[in-house]
């Protein structure tokens, strides 16, 4: 017996389980979950301008969204998933809201844009500035300011001279985002604001007057919602089915192939403990159909410590020694596992290139779990089984699920 390779092989599994013992709950703690185990809402809207025939850029479709997102802040919504879509499409996905209706409400009235005086008289609105118009650039202090343009030339004369030396408060809704001093008239329609802002603060602002030069409307072209009970009950049913079926697939394992078993047993619980990992890093939202893709993936790792095993004991059969039939068995066995794992990751990268939503939730899942299975179930499974073998401990048929009396003579 091979003390080293056996010493070896333990310590990489005492390390792995001990990593995985420690970390687990914090990782399972920090999974984000989404609208339908969680409860929520989920709102596709289509994006409209409310004058007539004015264009839907893509730049007022992306800033649209981007306030959309700051109002669910607002309203107090935990991280908002708010995306576009297409040339004229917004999707809302908010979980953990209570109060459907009155989120809805308010989320989907046009952002509104103002110029307020002192005493908050609505001097300008956002359509009257020209759209697009809103340039960020430097003073000669090399401070960024913001260039503007307005449509109409006399009106803007008149709030400058009327509010001469006085501040023109900038508006988004109720939130006042900049109060800049009137210092002249202004009698070309165009002006500067200035002070003392970061060039993020500069840019924000520019991008919220263009907003506001162009606003949206939007209506509800689809909607989901899933109360906070029922995304728990599917939460904790789909776990219950997911542990059941995983023990069931280690006992299976651990019956029918014994060595091997307890080796893809171990890879297995590696799999599912970077997969979290993975979902950690990524920042990731799990879903119903992402935890369906997760224990997909663990069928498919499965799979792929069968098919090697299998042909391990047909190497075994045939009467070749374990060590050759561990060679033998993983050489042709690995060119099958690949061209599958291959084909998965292809055909989760076409989903995740044309889906939305909780299909490209479902595709990342499985491109992940399909390369991390890959890592363990194979290399990882691969140097485990070769520790044990040659450590000459486990030397017979019999561990690895063949009986003597199938072996043939060569």
């Amino acid at each position: 017996m091979d003390i080293k390779r056996i010493v070896s092989f333990f310590a990489i599994v005492a390390i792995l389980f001990a990593s995985i013992a420690y970390t687990s709950p914090t990782l399972v703690k920090n999974i984000k979950l989404g609208l339908d185990l969680k409860g929520g809402f989920e709102i596709l809207y289509v994006a409209e301008p409310i004058e007539a025939g004015k264009p839907v850029t893509p730049e007022s479709l992306r800033q649209t969204a981007v306030s959309l997102e700051k109002r669910a802040s607002e309203l107090g919504v935990a991280e908002p998933e708010i995306t576009t879509e297409g040339t004229n499409r917004i999707r809302v996905r908010l979980a953990g809201v209570v109060n459907e209706e009155e989120v809805r409400k308010i989320i989907k009235k046009p952002a509104e844009l103002s110029f307020r005086g002192p005493d908050g008289t609505k001097e300008m609105v956002g359509s009257d500035f020209v759209e697009g118009g809103a340039k960020l650039g430097y003073d000669q202090s090399n401070r960024p300011m913001i260039s503007i343009q307005v449509k109409d030339k006399d009106k803007f004369k008149a709030v400058t001279e009327k509010l001469l030396g006085k501040p023109l408060a900038i508006y988004l809704d109720e939130t006042e985002l900049s109060a800049p001093i009137v210092q002249q008239v202004l009698t070309d329609g165009s002006a500067s604001i200035t002070g003392n802002y970061t060039f993020d603060e500069a840019k924000k602002l520019a991008d919220t007057i263009n907003l506001g030069a162009l606003p949206l409307k939007l209506t509800e072209k689809y909607t989901q919602s899933v109360g906070a009970s029922l995304g728990l009950l599917s939460l904790q049913e789909t776990v219950k089915a997911g542990l059941i079926g995983s023990v069931l697939i280690l006992l299976f394992m651990l019956v029918f192939y014994r060595i091997p078993g307890v080796v893809a047993s171990i890879t297995i619980i590696t799999y599912t403990w970077l997969l979290l990992i993975v979902f950690e890093l990524a920042n990731a939202t799990l879903t119903l159909p992402g935890i369906a893709a997760f224990i997909l993936g663990i069928g498919m790792a499965v799979d792929a410590n069968i098919i090697t095993y299998e042909r391990i004991r047909e190497e075994i059969r045939s009467g070749k020694s374990i060590l050759s039939s561990l060679k033998s068995g993983s050489k042709h066995s690995f060119r099958t596992i690949m061209d599958a794992n291959i084909t998965n990751i292809i055909a989760s990268a076409v989903l995740f290139y044309i889906g939305n939503g909780a299909i490209r939730g479902f595709a990342f899942t499985s491109i992940v779990s399909v390369v991390i299975s890959i890592l363990t179930n194979i290399f990882l499974a691969r140097l485990l089984i070769h520790l044990l073998i040659r450590g000459n401990l486990f030397k017979k048929p019999g561990y690895f699920g063949v009986k003597e009396a199938e072996i043939r003579d060569l």
